[in-house]
């Protein structure tokens, strides 16, 4: 009873002491789209990414009954880092919605053109009035910002001290737009929610290990799964046995229970306060505890032996990466391997599974023979929209008659198609989780390869399916399922129900060997399917942006080449990084394993129609 009292009192408290106006609140869920627009227009980097903020330490005068409910010490306010730029996840600042929007993409410009020399004021301000000047028709939006918020800041108190010190400074600065004497940290006034902070480095609180995708991630706790960002600082523990101390004999003590020694860290019952413990402090402390689990698993990680792996074919490619720290594209620094399988048993599908392939194939033939749009006619149909606006557009300042037959119509005819597929799936280790109760994702793959595969023999169109996996740059691992010379026979529905989890994830060396056997199809269009279940990682530096910057400059080179790529993908944090990678429009997201064939099918012949 003492302790429900209590947890009443607290929140009761809290929500009285707090000026958070819920009823305005804005959800960056809502506002993501939009900030990403503004923050690409306004010339920041496409690498960034957008994610939810952590708490951070805050000063400045507190009323009593914040004092008395112990809260206005934190706030979730804007913060840039390195790879990503971290928002609260929801904006309730002012009594106003469309100003807390406005609050949104106000923050999403000056990062933009935020440029940290170390000092907080000056870094903010002279990102406010590059802000300005790129977009002015935001200023009278700003104007009214400034003035909400400078109404809600706390008046200094002439016996203050440095806080009221630090306070005159900060209101200085946002009226005059200059720098004052006084040098302020974000930490020593109350939240100023129309600036940034910036931080050298972030880490995530939960970093995935090397080849865990999302399905591993579903089958933690659910206590483990947050998506704020931290900051953390690196720190040695240090031994608490000291080797001139005689060790302490615990058994020589009546005692009613056994000490024992227990590392929290590697105990199997999970610690429940353990998010909270987190969000209470400003940095994490990371250091090594000197396990060696990292070495274990590299070594069950290791290549397997020649005998019991499957059988190399050719020597092997060289093939580009691209490095974007120093902004060049490393020649010949991937070595790509095709392996096939050995010995492969032939594949028995179930009797549910012939008979999804069964239905897929009658669906993919009636697209086969549906007449297709034409598009840029002088006569037609209906009239196509983007050809109408770049008529115009082309036209609107030439004084030259126009053609009375312009080509803005689309008309509908039954054409030859021409078009090649090729499927590209990731048979990362990762792969091994369970997708459901019943089945892993490997075999959730393996299932979709071979409907696909039976559908686009019946749809009678020339393609190939390969699957990848890498061991560092210099064992990318190409498995050869079935190329565009061989036929759909039973040698390569065995191969394709051979198929097992790999290794890593090296996406970029991948995409581009996939680039390099569509650029010699002669077919009018070109497919590049991608099926994955993570980002891309590796056990070296391909890793977070590294690997993203790689995998997003293959994409761009296949795009040069004229083909089409387009991901699918069952990872449910693919919205953080697909964008960037394939583009608003080049990918689909699964949100459970057992529509991903659906999924790639539906896109197949969404793609097929262009």
């Amino acid at each position: 009873m003492e302790e429900r009292v209590g947890k009443w009192w607290h929140e009761a408290i809290t929500s009285i002491a707090s000026s958070v106006y819920y009823e305005s609140a804005v959800s960056l869920k809502d506002m993501q789209k939009s900030i990403s627009i503004m923050f690409r227009a306004a010339g920041g980097s496409a690498a960034l990414r957008v994610t939810h903020s952590s708490a951070q330490a805050v000063g400045g005068q507190r009323h009593w009954l914040q004092k008395l409910a112990g809260s206005g010490r934190r706030a979730d306010t804007g913060q840039l880092e390195p790879d990503v730029l971290a928002l609260p996840a929801n904006l309730a600042v002012f009594g106003s919605a469309q100003l807390n929007r406005d609050l949104y993409l106000w923050l999403a410009m000056l990062s933009a053109r935020f440029e940290s020399t170390g000092h907080w004021i000056r870094d903010n301000l002279h990102a406010t009035q590059a802000a300005l000047v790129q977009f002015p028709g935001f200023a009278t939006r700003y104007e009214a910002l400034l003035k909400a918020h400078l109404a809600q800041r706390p008046s200094p108190h002439p016996q203050g001290g440095a806080s009221a010190q630090a306070e005159v400074a900060v209101q200085f600065a946002l009226r005059e737009q200059r720098v004052g004497a006084t040098l302020v940290q974000p930490q020593d006034v109350a939240a100023v929610w129309l600036w940034l902070s910036a931080h050298a480095s972030t880490t995530e609180a939960t970093p995935r290990a090397p080849g865990q995708n999302a399905a591993q991630a579903r089958e933690r706790p659910a206590t483990l799964r947050d998506k704020q960002r931290r900051r953390t600082q690196a720190t040695t523990h240090e031994q608490s046995r000291n080797a001139m101390v005689l060790p302490f004999r615990a058994e020589a003590l009546l005692s009613w229970s056994e000490m024992v020694h227990v590392n929290r860290s590697s105990d199997d019952e999970e610690d429940g306060n353990a998010l909270n413990a987190a969000n209470d402090m400003d940095k994490l402390s990371v250091a090594p505890d000197g396990q060696t689990l990292a070495s274990r698993v590299k070594f069950d990680l290791d290549l397997p032996s020649s005998s019991a792996d499957d059988m190399p074919l050719g020597p092997g490619i060289a093939l580009p990466e691209w490095d974007y720290r120093r902004g060049v594209l490393l020649p010949d620094h991937c070595r790509v391997q095709v392996m096939q399988a050995q010995h492969c048993a032939p594949f028995k599908p179930s009797a549910t599974l012939r008979v999804t392939a069964r239905q897929l194939r009658r669906r993919l033939e009636v697209v086969r023979d549906a007449p297709r749009a034409l598009y840029g006619q002088d006569s037609g149909d209906d009239l196509d929209l983007d050809a109408w606006v770049r008529f115009q557009a082309d036209h609107a300042n030439l004084h030259a008659p126009c053609s009375d037959t312009p080509p803005i119509y689309t008309r509908r005819a039954r054409l030859e198609r021409s078009l090649a597929t090729l499927l590209l799936a990731d048979l990362s280790l990762s792969t091994d989780a369970y997708a459901t109760p019943q089945a892993r994702v490997i075999d959730v793959i393996r299932d979709a390869l071979f409907v696909f595969g039976e559908a686009l023999q019946a749809a009678g169109d020339p393609f190939a399916i390969w699957g990848f996996s890498s061991v560092r740059r210099g064992h990318v691992r190409m498995q050869h399922l079935k190329t565009f010379e061989e036929p759909w026979s039973a040698t390569s529905q065995a191969r394709v129900g051979a198929i097992k989890p790999g290794y890593y994830t090296r996406m970029g060396a991948a995409v581009r060997h996939a680039t390099l056997q569509l650029a010699t199809r002669p077919e009018r269009k070109r497919l590049l399917m991608l099926l994955t279940d993570g980002k891309p990682n590796d056990l070296d530096v391909y890793e977070g942006r590294y690997g993203l910057e790689d995998t997003r400059q293959a994409v761009r080179e296949a795009h040069a080449t004229g083909l089409i790529p387009f991901c699918v993908t069952i990872d449910e944090q693919a919205h953080d990084y697909l964008p960037l990678l394939f583009g608003q429009n080049g990918y689909a997201m699964v949100r459970q394993p057992q529509e991903l064939l659906r999924q790639l099918t539906q896109a197949w012949a969404t793609l097929s129609r262009r």
